[in-house]
């Protein structure tokens, strides 16, 4: 079965702005950005704070060390099942790995013995995937859980990028080391133009009763407007709306929502329609939607229109 995508480990969502009482954002369309590499030999930097940084993986190497990280997470730490090639190289990794971008958030504080050279960890990563990429490699990873074909073709002067694979290995799992995946995330929707970005999020767990209150909060509260709307593919749909909306306590829903789904909904992301299981990884998805013109004003200016607030 195809592995949708994820995001896990992220223990701090970021807390800039709430929503406003109405659900509304500010709409505003960023100004192109330009990344900029600080010499030939290095790859360009999104961002640094401290002995932290943001970039693109440029090695195969590099990306072997995200796919390790996540197998750390999803597998040793979550209840994620690996499959035979998975447990013998002790890596997550499928074939997109090859034709995604692979964010990183490096530690270059990490001690090393007398003959081993100094090499920054890999302790944070995103998998990103733009719309022109997908379509020369057979689609987006999300139309394994999502009908999203009548969502790209009704904005077909948009370009999509999908997000996926993310987690920050437990000892970072910070609020500086979200902020920079964040960061990296703003600096490369800008260089690239892109207009919008979907993927999968996850709930824990597999059944959908003890996953009633939040799921039926999405639904009744977060529900993307219908330009922007998809659903989950028949054989694998399940419904959201398991709670009537006037029994839904939105405060309590929100609690029980995982930081990462919370941080989307903060920055002005909307959800697909229904559910979909995931047994291998042991949770429950939904779809993300987050048009680049709905993202909240306050996030933008936090991060600079051109992505300068972390600049290396």
């Amino acid at each position: 079965m195809a592995v949708g995508p994820k995001h896990a480990g992220l223990a701090y969502a970021l807390h800039l702005a709430p929503r406003s009482e109405d659900g509304a954002h500010a709409t505003l369309q960023p100004k192109p950005g330009k990344i900029v590499p600080n010499d030939e030999a290095r790859p360009p930097v999104l961002g640094r704070m401290g002995s932290l940084e943001v970039r693109l993986a440029t090695t195969a190497e590099e990306i072997r060390s995200a796919q390790r990280l996540r197998f750390e997470v999803f597998y040793k730490e979550m209840s994620a099942v690996p499959g035979r090639m998975s447990r013998f190289t002790g890596r997550d990794m499928d074939e997109y790995d090859a034709v995604c971008d692979h964010l990183l958030v490096l530690d270059h504080d990490v001690k090393r013995g007398p003959l081993q050279p100094a090499k920054p960890k890999v302790v944070g990563t995103y998998r990103l995937l733009r719309q022109e990429i997908a379509e020369r490699h057979g689609g987006f990873y999300t139309k394994d859980e999502y009908d999203i074909a009548p969502l790209l073709q009704a904005h077909p002067r948009l370009r999509f990028l999908e997000l996926g694979r993310s987690c920050v290995l437990k000892p970072y799992r910070s609020r500086r080391t979200v902020e920079l995946l964040w960061h990296g995330i703003w600096a490369y929707v800008l260089h690239h133009r892109i207009d919008a970005m979907i993927g999968c999020a996850s709930l824990e767990g597999t059944d959908p009763q003890k996953l009633a209150l939040p799921l039926s909060f999405l639904h009744h509260y977060a529900r993307a407007p219908a330009p922007w709307r998809a659903r989950a593919l028949p054989e694998r749909d399940t419904a959201m709306d398991i709670l009537a909306k006037e029994v839904v306590d939105p405060r309590l829903a929100l609690h029980a929502l995982p930081p990462l789904i919370k941080g989307y909904l903060r920055v002005g992301a909307a959800f697909g329609d229904g559910a979909v299981i995931d047994r291998q990884f042991g949770t429950t998805d939904v779809l993300v939607v987050l048009p680049v013109s709905a993202i909240n004003k306050r996030y933008i200016d936090h991060f600079g229109s051109t992505a300068e607030r972390h600049a290396a």
